[in-house]
Parts: structure tokens; C-alpha cells; sequence
């Protein structure tokens, strides 16, 4: 039997004990395994409360089962839940109940959400918000990600196919009938403004998105500096508790330290440094290597300088690097007379200054990731897969004089790249490295 014709089950609420512990089973044998273990089929959709037993191990638990008969279901098979008491010795009785079934087996990480899409329950771009939810860190990306589980992308993506596949029909009437005098001519027209209107809607997506796909990853942000400028004092005030060791020692920190925070729902991941100086030391010399690169990396450098003490260049260290690097003056307290108005002023040991600069990050993060939150596109794979299309329907709207052989292939391919965000043409590989991220039981 293929692996996707077993029933499985699993776990699908948290890690006992729990209150409330629910199983889900799902598949053709779901109805038997729940009638064996509660003796009789409850009606379907129906909260029934049945004491759990099984020949071998006698009484389970007491609980509450639901039915659902496929395919109106949310795997599109038969599915059956148990919602048990979530000790772990219930939780083990009845995995080992469901094991004892022939034709049962443990499901694999995604495995119900991945038949839910294969039996049409919902598209790519719906099972990508789904893994984004399960993984949201912060209330912008919970925003973000259920709004893609509600469709926001493949709702707009299905009609865009929906209307290139009616352009593709004009085009190849037209190469039908082309013996039909001014038939051809006709039809290609309205097929042609077709692709060029929908080009210039894609392009509005793609140009107004900023880089709201970012918004799962979130922002790098990297502490930099010469020794002893107070890098982890403010690593540690930025994160509210002793991430990083603090020393009057230049070089104590050696090694990349990170944190991540929620900024007003934005997700940003706060990296300290070691301090960037010549050394002789390897060890030294090494921290000081990692830290030019991850500075190099970051989507933003907050370059720490001393206030009481000559500043260092960043561009000294950070040079090739397009990364925008912000001055931030430490130590303020003790140098007394406010720097340079393009400097930031703050005091790491005293919190002066804190909340204007958590203020301009937070600024920096709204104007990073653009619309955000409302943005369509999540992920590389979807802002790849539409400016291929608009690629191809603008060659296709601009090529009235290549033919129309021409302009029916552009158009077909720029279908079957909506059917790839979609998840309906060729993507086996793309499933199994989505759907291996979830965790097991969803």
C-alpha cells in the first residue's frame, strides 16, 4: 500500500501532560479504529462522549470523539479525533491502541496538512501561511501568516491563471481559424491587452510588497564597535536581562551572542560583536573575523563609539560592505556635552537615550518590510515565481509582430508558473521541503 493510502495518527495538540490531549486519526480506516476503540460509530460532527477501551488493554480513558466522514473533512479523508486526559500514560495506552490496528501508522511531520492539499482542501500558498502561523513569533506575523491561510495570495493568484488561460484561448483560436481572413487579428487584440493589464497588476504587487516576505525571518540588527565601547551593556538593555558578559576587560567578548526581540510585532534578532580592533590574539582575531562578517550581513550596523574618547570609522572596518550603518555615541553620562546632531546619543549602563533609538528601529523596521503585515508575498519562492510571470506576460503583450506561436508559449508558461506558487504543476520538490518543516500532528 503507498504511504499516502494508510491511515495515520498523531498527536496533534502540545506536549503532555495537558489538560486536554487531542489525536487525530485520518484516513480509510479511521471510522474502524474509532468504533473498535469507542464500540460504536458516533454520528458525524457530533461531540460524543464514550469511554475509551481496547480489547488488549482494557479501559483507556474517558473522553470526548468527533467524526468526520470524507471528504468533507479537514485532511479531504475520513477523520477521526480523540480528545482525551493529556497524562502520558493515557496519551502511551492509546498510541499503543492505534498501533495494535493493522493498516495504522505514526504520521510524519506535515503529513495531514499535506494531504489536505493534495486533496484540493487548500493550495501552496495556504499551507505556507498555515506553517507561518504554527511558527509566528510576533502579532505582525500572525497578522501576515493568516491572512495568507485565508487565501489573500491564492485566491488572487487562481483568478490571474484563471484570466491567462482565457487569453491563451483567444490566441489559439486564432491560430485555429487563421485561414478565416481578419479572424485572427480579432481575437488576438483583446488577448494582448489582456496580458499587458495583468502584467501591470503583478507589477503593482511586486514593487508595493517592500520586503514583506522578510517579515518570517525578521530584521538582523548587529551591534559593532572597537573594544570597550559598551556593545554587550546595550545588548543586555535592548533584551531587558544578562545576555552578554559586561567587563571593564576590552575583548571579553569573543564569540557572536543573539537575541531575539519583538519590536511593536516586528521581529528583529539583535546580534553583539566581538570588539573589531588588530589583535595578536587567534582567539581575538577569530571573534574579530566573525564579527566583520555577521556585521557585513546585517540588515542594519548600530557602529557603538565612545563618547568620552575619539570615535573609530566604521568604514574602516565594514568597507565593501552596502549594509547602512548608524553612529551610535555611548556613554553620554560621562561625557557630558551632547555630539554631533548625526550621532545618536545614549547612555548603555544609565538607559538615556533607549527609547528614541528603540523608537528609530522600530521606524527602520515599518520602512524595511513595507506593507508588511497586509503584503501578499511571504516568501522567495512566490516573489520568484510572479515576476517570472510578469515577465512573461509583458514579452507576451510586447510580441504582437512575432506571431501568435510565439505569444501562445509565453502565455501557457507564465500559467504554469501560477500553477507552481499554487502547488497544482510540478512542484514534488517544493512539498517535501515545506511540508518536513511542520511539526508532527499538523
Amino acid at each position: 500500500m503507498h504511504p499516502r493510502d494508510q491511515t495515520i495518527y498523531a498527536l496533534s495538540s502540545g506536549r503532555p501532560p495537558t489538560a486536554i490531549a487531542i489525536v487525530r486519526v485520518s484516513g480509510p480506516l479511521a471510522g474502524q479504529a474509532l468504533g473498535r476503540l469507542a464500540k460504536n460509530l458516533p454520528a458525524s460532527r457530533l461531540a460524543t462522549h464514550v469511554l475509551l477501551s481496547d480489547e488488549k488493554l482494557g479501559p483507556i480513558d474517558d473522553a470526548v470523539v468527533l467524526w468526520f466522514p470524507g471528504p468533507a473533512s479537514a485532511t479531504g479523508e475520513d477523520v477521526a479525533e480523540f480528545h482525551i486526559h493529556g497524562g502520558r500514560a493515557v496519551l502511551a495506552s492509546l498510541f499503543e491502541a492505534l498501533a495494535a490496528i493493522d493498516g495504522l501508522r505514526p504520521a510524519e511531520p506535515g503529513e495531514f496538512t499535506r494531504r489536505a492539499f493534495e486533496n484540493g482542501k487548500l493550495d501552496l500558498t495556504e499551507a505556507e501561511g498555515l506553517d507561518d502561523l504554527i511558527h509566528a513569533d510576533t502579532d505582525r506575523q500572525r497578522r501576515q501568516a493568516l491572512r495568507q491561510l485565508k487565501g489573500l495570495l491564492g485566491d488572487k493568484a487562481r483568478n490571474w491563471r484563471q484570466q491567462i488561460i482565457e487569453a491563451l484561448a483567444l490566441v489559439e483560436v486564432g491560430i485555429d481559424f487563421s485561414d478565416e481572413g481578419d479572424v485572427s487579428a480579432e481575437l488576438l487584440a483583446p488577448a494582448l491587452a489582456k496580458a499587458s493589464a495583468l502584467h501591470r497588476e503583478i507589477e503593482d504587487v511586486l514593487s508595493a510588497q517592500g520586503r514583506s516576505e522578510r517579515l518570517r525571518d525578521g530584521l538582523v540588527v548587529a551591534i559593532a564597535g572597537q573594544p570597550n565601547v559598551g556593545k554587550s551593556t546595550l545588548m543586555n538593555q535592548l533584551a531587558r536581562r544578562d545576555v552578554a558578559i559586561v567587563s571593564p576587560h576590552a575583548g571579553t567578548t569573543r564569540d557572536i551572542i543573539e537575541v531575539q526581540l519583538d519590536l511593536d510585532g516586528y521581529p528583529v534578532t539583535i546580534i553583539d560583536t566581538a570588539g573589531i580592533r588588530e589583535t595578536a590574539d587567534p582567539v581575538e582575531e577569530e571573534g574579530v573575523r566573525r564579527a566583520r562578517r555577521r556585521a557585513a550581513e546585517a540588515d542594519l550596523v548600530l557602529w557603538l563609539v565612545d563618547a568620552a574618547a575619539s570615535g573609530s570609522d566604521p568604514d574602516q572596518w565594514l568597507s565593501g560592505s552596502d549594509v547602512p550603518v548608524w553612529v551610535v555615541r555611548n556613554k553620554m553620562d560621562l561625557a557630558g556635552a551632547a555630539g554631533p546632531d548625526l550621532l545618536i546619543s545614549i547612555s548603555a549602563e544609565r538607559g538615556d537615550g533607549l527609547p528614541q533609538l528603540m523608537g528609530l528601529l522600530v521606524d527602520f523596521a515599518a520602512q524595511y518590510f513595507g506593507s508588511g503585515e497586509s503584503g501578499w508575498i511571504t516568501r522567495d519562492r512566490q516573489r520568484s515565481l510572479l515576476r517570472s510571470t510578469a515577465d512573461l506576460l509583458r514579452h507576451a503583450a510586447g510580441s504582437s509582430g512575432r506571431g501568435e506561436e510565439f505569444i501562445a508559449e509565453d502565455l501557457r508558461a507564465a500559467s504554469q508558473q501560477l500553477g507552481r506558487l499554487l502547488g497544482r504543476v510540478d512542484v514534488e520538490d517544493v512539498l517535501d521541503s515545506i511540508f518536513r518543516d511542520f511539526c508532527i500532528g499538523k
